[in-house]
């Protein structure tokens, strides 16, 4: 649809501008426009458009708002009440961040049923943002080489062998052990398909969040605090019901797990539609099939979730008619969901050739995510971030640890010969 931003809607224009400057935006157009519309006032649109990408406090936002700080802090805290923001206590402070739309506030707007905004006319925005335009998933899920997600394996369907081989941290159930808190809520996805009439059967309480952005929710009532077991519980659920556990791509403090469906999805939905591209990080796991097996049953093709079982022919002159299940590796997800179907045992998991790189935590994930994209001068430049060393000492020690040419990317984006000096001692030190 065509970008036709007016004047009158200056607010809203600056609120995009201020989302695309973090390695996750939203490209801007009339459907955005209509979706932040519903999400924020015109006045609150302004207010946040100012604030840093860096985690930032009350009086910080007081000071860029102009206004007293306890006007800023009630503003904030209702903000963070509709997922908007996210809070974490920080000693005697409350820190506050904004998330980018996804994984983020476009979620959490539909994470909980509510009457206070228009979810039916927000779910059709949505849909027709992310499923008709594109614009908005392609450049989430196709721009980079690092991406938002990343798929869990099912450890279930690992055998004895495979099992001493899984990481902790490719373990979803590891990630709910470890967690300082977790949150259950409505699934986005099947709650937007639900209001326009295409939703699916699967369970919806089950979008799993973690450690600090859990506790935010919860404290503000749009995810409800379950502990380990029921945690353990509700994937085990997720499982038997044959749904794809997707989840923050880094190996440390995993912030949310989705337990997807290949209809309503928009991760899956995209790993069908832009396969090719690599739109979400697979496991390190890929099935094989046994042809001796293999009675062609199919039930494989109808489980995998991103269209990558297909049935051939066996080539058998004896069985003319018979049929093998054939995997067309570049699309694996590597998630197992077909292993659940075979009654022949035709199918086990095997490791990659090649391991999956993941980041360690949320900060490299964005950093990397950012050089990829050419968004690096964003969180360098980012409103008072040079203010706080601990901000930039945490972007540039990220940098620090890259591979050579990532950091050449990175120096030639950020133009600085600070930086440049920085990762010339770095490379002489090792």
């Amino acid at each position: 649809m065509a970008h036709n931003l007016t004047i009158k809607q200056n607010s809203y224009y600056k609120l995009i501008e201020r989302i695309n400057r973090f390695p996750q935006g939203a490209p801007a157009s009339d459907l955005l426009f209509e979706i932040l519309k519903i999400l924020f006032s015109e006045r609150e649109a302004g207010l946040v458009s100012l604030l840093p990408i860096k985690p930032f406090n009350s009086k910080k936002a007081a000071i860029i708002w102009k206004i007293k700080e306890s006007e800023a802090r009630t503003i904030l805290n209702d903000l963070a009440d509709r997922g908007i923001l996210l809070d974490f206590e920080d000693k005697n402070d409350v820190i506050y961040s904004m998330p980018p739309p996804m994984a983020g506030f476009f979620e959490f707007s539909m994470m909980r049923y509510s009457n206070n905004i228009d979810q039916k006319k927000l779910s059709e925005l949505f849909y027709y943002y992310m499923n008709i335009e594109e614009d908005f998933i392609k450049g989430l899920f196709t721009h980079g080489e690092t991406q938002l997600g990343r798929v869990f394996v099912n450890e279930s369907a690992l055998n004895e062998e495979n099992s001493l081989h899984v990481l902790d941290y490719e373990r979803a159930s590891e990630v709910i052990k470890t967690a300082t808190h977790i949150g259950t809520g409505i699934c986005y996805c099947r709650h937007k398909m639900q209001h326009i009439g295409k939703n699916c059967d699967a369970e919806m309480d089950i979008c799993m969040t973690f450690n600090g952005t859990a506790d935010s929710l919860i404290r503000h009532g749009i995810a409800r605090r379950v502990d380990i077991s029921e945690g353990l519980d509700l994937l085990q659920k997720a499982r038997n019901t044959n749904l794809v556990q997707f989840g923050e791509n880094v190996r440390e403090r995993v912030n949310f797990i989705c337990n997807c469906c290949g209809c309503c999805c928009e991760a899956l939905i995209a790993a069908r539609r832009f396969g090719f591209l690599h739109p979400v990080h697979t496991t390190n796991f890929i099935p094989s099939i046994n042809t001796e097996l293999c009675n062609g049953c199919g039930k494989c093709v109808s489980l995998c979730p991103v269209e990558a079982m297909t049935l051939v022919s066996s080539n058998d002159p004896l069985k003319p008619f018979r049929k093998l299940a054939k995997l067309e590796q570049e699309i694996c997800l590597g998630c197992g969901v077909c292993l659940s179907g075979c009654n022949k045992n035709a199918i086990v998991l095997k490791s990659r050739k090649e391991r999956v790189i993941t980041p360690v935590d949320s900060v490299h994930r964005v950093v990397v995510m950012a050089i990829e994209r050419g968004k690096l001068h964003n969180l360098i430049f980012d409103n008072h971030v040079l203010a706080s060393h601990r901000a930039l000492a945490a972007v540039l020690g990220v940098i620090l640890k890259l591979p050579p040419i990532a950091q050449s990317l990175a120096s030639r984006q950020f133009k600085s010969r600070y930086l440049e000096g920085l990762i010339r001692r770095n490379y002489n030190h090792n």
